[in-house]
């Protein structure tokens, strides 16, 4: 009885002190201001982009033809050199609301990559990847008559040089374009906080539709943006993002009853920074 009296008098104390309400287990202080959120058009739930890397063929022969018909827009991170092995069939895709992005010239990886072992981003400094990116820009421009817009961090790697003099190339990408993508990370984006110059993005590729659905659905539930990546659009393959799981994923994302927005990277960023607008608007009336 006596403990039963010493918790009723811890409780009212905190109470007190803290000016809370005790409502079911717990309750939020009555001052405690509502995160701001953004919404999302036509009352959708959650925002998801579908993006490619690398100019790969089996985007232009089976990706175009799938999204066409489902009539979803997506985002390809393209390099030069690659652009030209099919340089017709990218011209094509300029002819539509598919959004053309900037890849770099090269593709430069950290030297552990044996791949990239003779174009490591360890043995570059700020101007030389910075020349990588305007190079690949202005190739981009030549070949396909497009000024990119967003980019895409090859391996995902934000860091030129080594140890000490180790430097991020991000502040460069958010100076150049209106966002900046990763790749291999590990959640969706919360519109309102991410870094638009870092956006997180997730592994498409080798994933089955309920892989990929258990994350559109998380991201829904949250009102977030969740971006995937993927390299080839095939039925098997390594790096390869199946064309079964991208139909299906398709599907689901046009459906109304699902409240999906699937929209470019450049798209959605700029509803972000106008929405984002709205909220420091009434943040200042207040």
């Amino acid at each position: 009885m006596l403990k039963m009296k010493k918790c009723f008098y811890l409780i009212s104390g905190l109470i007190l002190i803290t000016g809370t309400q005790i409502w079911g287990q717990y309750e939020m202080p009555e001052n405690t201001v509502e995160p701001q959120k953004i919404v999302w058009p036509e009352g959708k739930r959650a925002a998801v982009s579908l993006t490619f890397d690398d100019a790969r063929p089996s985007q232009i022969d089976n990706g175009v033809p799938l999204f066409a018909r489902h009539g979803v827009n997506v985002t390809f991170y393209l390099s030069p050199k690659s652009i030209k092995k099919r340089l017709d069939g990218w011209k094509n895709v300029t002819k539509t609301k598919h959004e053309i992005g900037n890849h770099t010239m090269t593709h430069p990886c950290t030297g552990n990559y044996p791949f990239s072992r003779e174009n490591a981003l360890e043995e570059y400094d700020l101007d030389k990847i910075k020349n990588d990116i305007e190079t690949a820009d202005k190739e981009i421009k030549k070949l396909l008559g497009v000024t990119t817009k967003t980019f895409a961090y090859p391996c995902g790697q934000k860091f030129v040089g080594r140890g000490t003099g180790l430097q991020s190339y991000v502040p460069i990408i958010a100076e150049k374009f209106i966002a900046g993508r990763g790749w291999l990370d590990e959640n969706s984006n919360d519109p309102v906080f991410c870094d638009m110059a870092q956006l997180l993005a997730m592994e498409s590729d080798g994933k089955s539709f309920e892989q990929l659905k258990q994350l559109v659905d998380n991201a829904a539930a949250n009102g977030r943006w969740l971006i995937f990546c993927g390299h080839e659009i095939n039925d098997n393959g390594r790096q390869t993002t199946l064309i079964k799981t991208l139909e299906q994923l398709c599907e689901y994302a046009q459906d109304p009853d699902n409240g999906i927005w699937i929209d470019t990277v450049e798209n959605i960023s700029n509803y972000i920074f106008g929405q984002r607008k709205n909220i420091k608007a009434r943040q200042t009336v207040k």
